[in-house]
């Protein structure tokens, strides 16, 4: 072997390492194994300290490793209008914000996080390599926290310690709660099949099975629900070979689901119908939550209150306690679902265009990716990802949240259908 083929080889296997450790980062944050740690206000910059050093670095090395070993014509499709038009809202929105700098700077955590997602994904040479590299990081990373359960249970499981003493004994692992931890396991078990239909099956079965069986232990009935019907919606749209069939089955399930979790609080027959469905129509009291911030949208509809400028501000905290509500909106940190939060946060205008690029568009990509016989696999991953977490987002709010696991693993689902739908995939050679 000649010297160049040998630094040839040498720049191929650092840049899947390299890729390789960035989702495994992106999965088990800055921070784990916080579950355990009181939550107080006064210490929360000693957090954002860590991640905002942190992503800085970390996205200056995953720019320069970009700019060293990616083909230049890879590098000019990353600057997708798409992407560019939601940080124009989401940076205009902080123009409504009560401290304009602070929510920036928060954005432009989201921002340079993403450098760290774009270089997961062209790092690697081809799809083997990112095959391999993904399979190795997020099998370390399950073992970690299965170890952890062992180990440290206090810090990877529930106890009845602390303001929610009916999760004790649910899984959250690594991360701080279980309502975080079960779409992310069920993301990775979604990569674990396929990993198993891309070369390496050992890994991947094992990645399904014990991400599945997380998933489970988190108590999580609504993500326990999503996620089989995520999987299946894909998987049998690629055995009847109609993506758009699928496509449209996804869209009527998400007026369904949108149906029976926010629509319950504008109609009482969905109400009716989601009480002879479900034990709890209230979703653990997420609906006064959505009543509180649907009324609070009202407020300023057409450009929002400003990103990260509601929870938590000044004149919410200042507020009398609603000692009718199931929670005292004074403590809370999101509004639990994603379209609520993007409306009240980018206005109507803002969060509706925010809401369909990220979880319409890409089902586009997804029909172009798909004309391609050797992109398949990887395009049925993302859409799985994108259609479970359209689900989820009913739920749970993530949008732009910074360097949420929920938010990074969604964008770079969104991110790799938009390049597989583009440019296809590049095989081992």
């Amino acid at each position: 072997m000649s010297d160049d083929a040998g630094l040839a080889q040498l720049t191929r296997h650092l840049a899947s390492l390299l890729s390789g450790f960035g989702l495994f980062l992106m999965v088990f944050t800055l921070m784990p194994f916080q579950g355990a740690v009181e939550t107080d206000p006064n210490a929360a910059n000693d957090g954002n300290i860590i991640n905002q050093v942190g992503y800085i670095v970390l996205g200056a090395v995953y720019l320069f490793a970009m700019l060293l070993v990616v083909d230049k014509r890879v590098l000019a499709r990353l600057v997708s209008p798409v992407w560019v038009a939601i940080f124009a809202i989401a940076y205009f929105s902080c123009l409504q914000s009560y401290d304009p700098v602070a929510s920036a700077r928060g954005l432009t955590l989201s921002l340079v996080a993403m450098i760290m997602v774009a270089g997961v994904l062209v790092l690697p040479r081809s799809e083997e390599d990112f095959v391999h590299a993904g399979a190795n990081a997020i099998l370390l990373l399950i073992l970690i926290d299965y170890a952890a359960l062992v180990v440290a249970p206090d810090l990877a499981i529930h106890s009845a310690a602390g303001g929610e003493p009916w999760h004790a004994g649910f899984w959250r692992g690594h991360l701080l709660h279980k309502n975080v931890s079960a779409p992310v396991f069920s993301i990775l078990c979604i990569f674990g099949i396929y990993c198993l239909r891309s070369g390496a099956p050992l890994r991947g079965w094992a990645i399904t099975l014990l991400a599945a069986n997380f998933v489970l232990h988190t108590g999580s009935k609504t993500t326990i629900g999503f996620l089989p019907i995520a999987i299946g919606l894909v998987l049998a749209g690629r055995a009847v070979r109609s993506p758009g069939l699928m496509i449209l089955a996804h869209l009527v399930m998400s007026v369904l689901v949108f149906g029976l979790t926010l629509g319950t609080i504008y109609s009482d027959t969905l109400l009716s119908a989601t009480k002879a469905i479900i034990d709890d129509a209230t979703f653990t009291g997420r609906d006064d939550i959505w009543k509180f911030a649907s009324a609070s949208i009202a407020e300023r509809p057409l450009f929002g209150q400003g990103y990260a400028s509601f929870w938590l501000s000044p004149v919410i905290m200042g507020m009398e306690a609603n000692f009718e509500a199931s929670w005292d909106v004074r403590g809370i940190v999101t509004g639990h679902n994603s379209y609520l939060d993007a409306a009240l946060t980018f206005g109507l205008p803002g969060g509706i265009a925010i809401s369909l690029l990220l979880f319409v568009k890409p089902l586009f990509d997804y029909i172009r990716a798909s004309r391609r016989p050797e992109g398949r696999a990887f395009a049925d991953f993302c859409v799985m990802v994108v259609i479970f977490m359209t689900y989820n987002a009913m739920l749970e709010s993530f949008f732009l949240n910074r360097a949420d696991p929920m938010w990074l693993l969604t964008a770079l689902a969104i991110f790799g259908l938009g390049l597989a739908g583009r440019m296809g995939m590049r095989h081992q050679q």
